[in-house]
């Protein structure tokens, strides 16, 4: 299952469908839309073998979508940082202008705006009335899938638990085609901190009392996003599938723009100046170790990356992943418990041997 995460790799680096744009983080990206992988869950747990994945951190993601979560300080206490940047921004202008961060950390990426982040997250963890007031990344995820918000016929606001009535739904009539769980809402993301890239799952089962989850995604960092979306949505199926007496089967991950970014400056430039080069040297890999080549190409030819966004470039990990053989799929159980009291412990992961960490940059 691994394969077919390297082969939608390869696909977006050498497909003629494939584009360079640039993105709206200031990174050049190499980008394919319309994609889609199916991980068949009887065969092991989804969860990426070329490169270490951090799992704490998918797991803790989870638990704090499943309870609703839109402030990060759960996400901090357990020393969870990939919502820190989006959490920091989503503030960042009234933190400033109530003098609590300087001027100089509005610029992405700077030193300022990296000593900003340690602090505010660090503040986060130790001040509870400050995490409460500015530890809010908005109605993302948790929030919309725990609390969605609408007004009935009669005026009058309501709320709605979609995960709830999507199990109790599950119980009484697996094989329904509504069992549709929503994590965008359009008004709410012109407030959030970023719009929802992971922004639906359908979930079907049949007589059989077999269940599959497909995610339609818009945005996908394919490097450093994607491996977490992938293992968090088949553990969410299996919770699903446990808490409505059903069995999990298929995992399907439908792609919008699946990309890797390129770093900004000179090195995105370069890239796109080489753009078909690299595209042609990747057609003509045949066995895994001539990634290495590739590889070998890039280091001697890119420019430096500039040293506040050092790590933004996934071109050369994902090469470098490209070069590794797939290992064993590991095996993960779940206590078959209500979804909104799971705690870590909870989550045993068996038989995981990655290849090596492969150390980036989140672009936020």
């Amino acid at each position: 299952m691994v394969k077919q995460y390297l082969d939608h790799s390869r696909e977006i680096l050498a497909s003629e469908l494939t584009d360079f744009k640039g993105g709206s983080k200031g990174m050049g990206l190499i980008s394919l839309f319309g994609y889609q992988n199916r991980y068949d869950l009887k065969k092991g747990f989804p969860l990426l073998t070329t490169k270490k994945i951090n799992v704490n951190w998918i797991i803790h993601e989870l638990i704090w979508f499943l309870r609703g979560g839109s402030n990060i300080k759960y996400l901090a206490d357990n020393k969870v940082n990939i919502w820190d940047g989006n959490a920091l921004d989503h503030n960042l202008r009234k933190l400033v202008a109530e003098g609590i961060l300087p001027e100089s950390a509005l610029e992405r990426y700077s030193k300022d705006w990296e000593s900003a982040k340690e602090e505010y997250v660090q503040r986060i963890r130790e001040d509870h009335e400050f995490a409460e007031r500015w530890g809010e990344v908005g109605r993302l995820y948790g929030s919309q899938w725990r609390h969605w918000k609408y007004v009935d016929d009669n005026g009058n606001p309501q709320e709605l638990d979609q995960i709830g009535t999507l199990i109790d739904s599950l119980r009484k009539k697996p094989t329904s085609k509504r069992s549709i769980v929503v994590g965008s809402n359009p008004g709410d993301n012109l407030t959030v901190s970023q719009p929802p890239c992971h922004i639906l799952f359908h979930v079907n089962g049949n007589e059989e009392r077999q269940m599959d989850l497909q995610l339609y995604q818009r945005s996908c960092d394919m490097f450093l996003g994607v491996p977490f979306n992938i293992a968090s949505y088949a553990m969410l199926a299996q919770i699903i599938a446990q808490q409505a007496g059903l069995e999990p089967r298929y995992f399907i991950h439908s792609f919008g723009d699946s990309h890797f970014y390129t770093g900004d400056g000179e090195r995105a430039q370069w890239y796109k100046d080489h753009f078909s080069d690299l595209q042609e040297r990747v057609r003509e890999v045949r066995e895994r170790e001539d990634y290495l080549e590739v590889l070998g190409w890039l280091d001697k030819n890119l420019p430096k990356e500039r040293e506040e966004t050092q790590g933004m470039d996934h071109i050369t990990a994902i090469i470098k992943q490209l070069s590794r053989d797939p290992r064993q799929l590991p095996t993960l159980k779940i206590t078959n418990k209500d979804f909104d009291k799971l705690v870590i412990d909870d989550f045993t992961i068996k038989g995981y041997d990655p290849h090596p960490y492969i150390k980036r940059t989140m672009a936020v």
